[in-house]
C-alpha cells in the first residue's frame, strides 16, 4: 500500500474564482454604438471543455481609453515596421471590444480569437454591427478588415507578416508560457517582427525573464474620466476586486535569444 495520502487536494479559491457575472452597467461605448461588449464572465462561465479551461481567468472587456493609449505608447517604441505593415492579434477576445477597438487604427488587419463559442458569435455580431455603424457615417475614419476566428490560442497559426499580440490577462501563464513558445518558433530568425501589448500584466514577469524578449516599456496606462466611471460602476458589484482608474500595462518586442539587452 503506498505511503501516500489518497486525498483529493484541495484547490485553493483565488479572487478570480469569487466574481459575479454581471450584464451591466451597459459601458458608454455600447450606447454609443449599438454593441454588446459589456459586463463581466466568469471563467466558470467560459468552460467548454478544453483542457485549457483551467487556466482561463474572465471576459472583461478593455476601457476604450486604455487600448488607444497603450497602441501610441507601442507606436512611440520605434516599431520595425510602418503600423501598416502589422496584423493585430488579440487572443482572448471575448466579445470583441478591443478588435473593434484596434480596426480604428490603420493596421493591415485586425483578428480576434477567441476559444468559447458563444463569446465568438457575440463578438462576429458586434463586428458587423461596427462595420455597418461605420459605413453609414460619412464622418468616419476607415476602418481596417476585421476576422473573428473561434479557435484555440495554442492552435491558431501565426502570420507570416508582422504582427502585434494584444493580451488583456485572458489566460494563467502555463498557457502563457505554451504561446512564447509558439512565437519563438513562428518567428525564429525575424526579430523585431513581434510585439506583445500585454493589459493587466500579471504574469509580466514570464516575458521579463524569457530570453527572447525585451520589455520596451512598462507602466500605469490611466483610463478617461468616463472610462473610469463607468469601470467603478461595473466593479462595485464585486466584492473582491476594486477600481483605480488605471491598469498596468507593458510592452514586448521578440528580438531572439543572445539578443536581449
Amino acid at each position: 500500500m503506498s505511503s501516500k495520502s489518497t486525498r483529493s487536494k484541495v484547490q485553493p479559491i483565488r479572487p478570480r474564482d469569487l466574481l459575479k457575472p454581471t450584464s451591466i452597467p451597459i459601458h458608454p461605448f455600447d450606447q454609443t454604438y449599438g454593441t454588446d461588449t459589456s459586463g463581466l464572465v466568469p471563467a466558470k462561465d467560459l468552460v467548454t471543455g478544453h483542457p485549457n479551461d483551467e487556466h482561463v481567468t474572465a471576459y472583461y472587456a478593455v476601457a476604450p481609453s486604455i487600448l488607444r493609449s497603450l497602441v501610441e505608447k507601442w507606436r512611440e517604441t520605434a516599431p520595425s515596421h510602418h503600423i501598416t505593415d502589422y496584423t493585430f492579434l488579440d487572443f482572448g477576445a471575448g466579445k470583441g471590444r478591443a478588435v473593434l477597438l484596434a480596426s480604428q487604427f490603420p493596421f493591415r488587419q485586425v483578428i480576434g480569437v477567441e476559444l468559447n463559442p458563444a463569446m465568438a458569435a457575440i463578438a462576429e455580431a458586434n463586428a458587423a454591427i461596427w462595420l455597418q455603424a461605420h459605413s453609414s457615417d460619412p464622418t468616419s475614419g476607415a476602418i481596417t478588415p476585421i476576422q473573428i476566428i473561434e479557435d484555440d490560442a495554442l492552435n491558431v497559426p501565426l502570420p507570416a507578416m508582422p504582427a502585434i499580440i494584444f493580451l488583456f490577462h485572458p489566460f494563467e501563464d502555463p498557457v502563457l508560457k505554451a504561446l512564447l513558445r509558439r512565437i519563438e518558433s513562428a518567428f525564429l530568425g525575424r526579430a523585431g517582427d513581434l510585439d506583445i501589448l500585454y493589459v493587466n500584466a500579471e504574469h509580466g514577469a514570464v516575458l521579463n525573464q524569457h530570453p527572447a524578449f525585451q520589455l520596451l516599456w512598462q507602466g500605469q496606462v490611466l483610463m478617461s474620466p468616463d472610462d473610469h466611471a463607468a469601470d467603478l460602476e461595473a466593479i462595485a458589484q464585486q466584492t473582491e476586486y476594486g477600481s483605480t482608474g488605471d491598469e498596468l500595462c507593458a510592452i514586448y518586442r521578440f528580438v531572439g535569444r543572445g539578443n536581449k539587452t
